[in-house]
């Protein structure tokens, strides 16, 4: 007998799939919708069940080789899942936990942020109120050993460091810490619920102009956003940015009682609508904190979902302006379903409509390279030409006040603003991307941090702090040890982004998120745009 297999069908993980489905739902009680558990499929065909049960079942009795069944279930189920849309799939309980702890908003641990670097764990910031900012832990403390695990040296990893210093609330971690100037010390800590924050940056403008940066929509970004907004409002903000470039969404809920922050009662702000599921308005209601406020938002390629669903919901009622760059486009439905060994199935079950009636969604299905499509709009010219944007004039609404919009896949800004590269080169893509200008950064902020400290803002640090020649030349001879071409010119082109860069990545490492944006936001072409038309009163929704 040949040793040689014969390839496998495509069509077998499908039924695979589909036996492993019934599998897990027959016998289940899965209720009528009115009240008891979400019901996903309907058996209506026992029979076909039954067969597809009985195939699974002689693989199992009969199959020639053993096969190890919890793997095989997940790979069919994934691969079934796959098959329908790029949005519905199936994950295991271990990888739920990982995907679900960013949108529940917390997580048990010692409250660090940390980043390793040169094979050393330093922290970045400690949470505010959590367990190690209350026994002192600062920014560029080093954490030694955990217990009596060491994490210095080559091989730590993040994920190492997280499972051994994340752990159940009210259960205890000995860590020795680290710092310049000082022996190391041992710090006993009791882990806490550690806040994971949606609001990355929140800062007021000399103008007037407020700014804030939503990193994801989780449980807390309603009230994280009002609690930020009422503190800018309080120092003065006369106007609002609301940045969601590169925020991948979360929950629908927290966008939706986000966007009736802004809009009066009675205004759409999204519905969904499928085959099996009818038509569902989400509403504003009479609450809006910010119904009046100047306000603009800015996207890109990387708002997603939930991003979509604010820029669209403002863009519709004409309440905002939307500049940036078109979004991914992102707008099916998913249902989640809780299986019995804690894993979970995510299916679509309808798509997002904007008020106007656009769909968000971008196309998808047989032809369609999904994965492809950022690299299709940068060889397209989507990025830096407004003409290169692909519309379909087949989808073409209007907004609340009569405005044309266009539906077919993500948002398209009232204002476009191309990706910057008037002053890019290879050697600041090199340096970014090789993490060589992060690991300057932090050297630089570490031997000179308690002098930096003495600035006592981020904002003053950005108008006093100036980057010598000396420290360029270094971060030159830092990129030719890590084996980066410099080729000439380069350096002088790019000068004002490295220096920028720096600069903030400097304030990062001693500011945080805040520090960053602090001094990027100086250059920041898209924002720099949308400021300005909230300062001259041209926004649309201004009153």
């Amino acid at each position: 007998m040949s040793a040689n297999r014969h390839p496998i069908s495509p069509y077998v993980p499908l039924l695979l799939s589909l036996a492993l489905v019934a599998g897990l739902f027959l016998g289940r009680n899965l209720g009528d919708g009115s009240g008891g558990p979400l019901t996903i499929f309907q058996l209506r065909q026992p029979a076909a069940a039954d067969k597809l049960g009985q195939v699974l079942d002689l693989i199992d009795r009969q199959y020639v080789d053993s096969v190890e069944k919890g793997a095989l279930v997940e790979e069919v189920l994934q691969e079934m899942l796959h098959r329908l849309d790029p949005h519905s799939y199936y994950i295991s309980a271990a990888e739920l936990t990982a995907a679900t702890e960013p949108l529940e908003g917390s997580f048990d641990g010692i409250g660090v942020e940390f980043a390793i670097q040169r094979d050393t764990v330093v922290v970045v910031a400690p949470v505010e109120g959590g367990p190690s900012a209350q026994l002192g832990i600062r920014a560029g403390d080093r954490i030694l050993k955990a217990d009596t695990v060491s994490l210095a040296g080559a091989g730590i990893t993040n994920d190492g460091v997280m499972k051994l210093l994340r752990g159940p609330k009210g259960s205890k971690v000995t860590v020795l810490i680290g710092r310049p100037g000082r022996p190391p010390m041992e710090v006993a800590i009791t882990r806490g619920a550690i806040p994971i924050n949606s609001v990355a940056a929140a800062l007021l403008r000399p103008d007037g102009t407020g700014y804030i940066k939503l990193s994801r929509f989780a449980k807390n970004t309603h009230a994280e956003f009002l609690a930020a907004a009422d503190g800018l409002r309080a120092q003065g903000m006369q106007r609002l940015v609301l940045d969601l470039r590169g925020n991948g969404g979360g929950y629908l809920n927290a966008a939706v009682d986000l966007a009736d922050e802004f809009l009066p009662e009675g205004d759409v702000i999204v519905y969904t609508q499928g085959r099996k599921s009818p038509r569902r308005d989400m509403v504003a209601t009479e609450r809006g904190a910010y119904e009046s406020l100047p306000l603009a938002v800015l996207t890109d390629e990387g708002s997603a979902s939930a991003s979509e669903i604010i820029a669209g919901a403002l863009q519709d009622n004409d309440r905002a302006v939307v500049v940036g760059r078109r979004s991914f486009g992102k707008g099916l439905v998913q249902e989640h379903v809780d299986l019995p060994d804690h894993s979970a199935v995510r299916i679509t079950t309808a798509r997002y409509y904007t008020a106007s009636g656009r769909s968000i969604q971008k196309p998808y299905g047989s032809g369609v390279d999904y994965d492809a499509d950022y690299e299709r709009r940068a060889v397209h010219g989507e990025l830096y030409s407004a003409d290169s944007v692909r519309i379909d004039s087949t989808q073409m609404f209007r907004t609340k006040g009569g405005r044309v919009v266009y539906g077919g896949g993500g948002i398209m800004p009232d204002i476009f603003v191309p990706a910057d590269t008037a002053e890019g080169s290879q050697f600041l893509t090199d340096l970014f991307f090789s993490g060589t200008l992060n690991q300057y950064a932090f050297d630089l902020a570490d031997r000179e941090r308690n002098r930096l400290l003495a600035f006592g803002s981020a904002s003053v640090f950005k108008a006093r702090y100036a980057l010598s020649e000396s420290a360029l030349d270094g971060l030159r001879k830092e990129a030719k040890e890590q084996g980066l071409i410099e080729k000439p010119g380069e350096l002088e082109r790019s000068r004002k982004q490295i220096t920028n860069r720096l600069k903030a990545g400097v304030a990062r490492n001693l500011w945080g998120d805040a520090g960053f944006y602090e001094v990027m936001l100086d250059s920041d072409s898209a924002f720099i745009r949308a400021a300005d038309e909230l300062a001259a009163g041209k926004a649309t929704g201004q009153k």
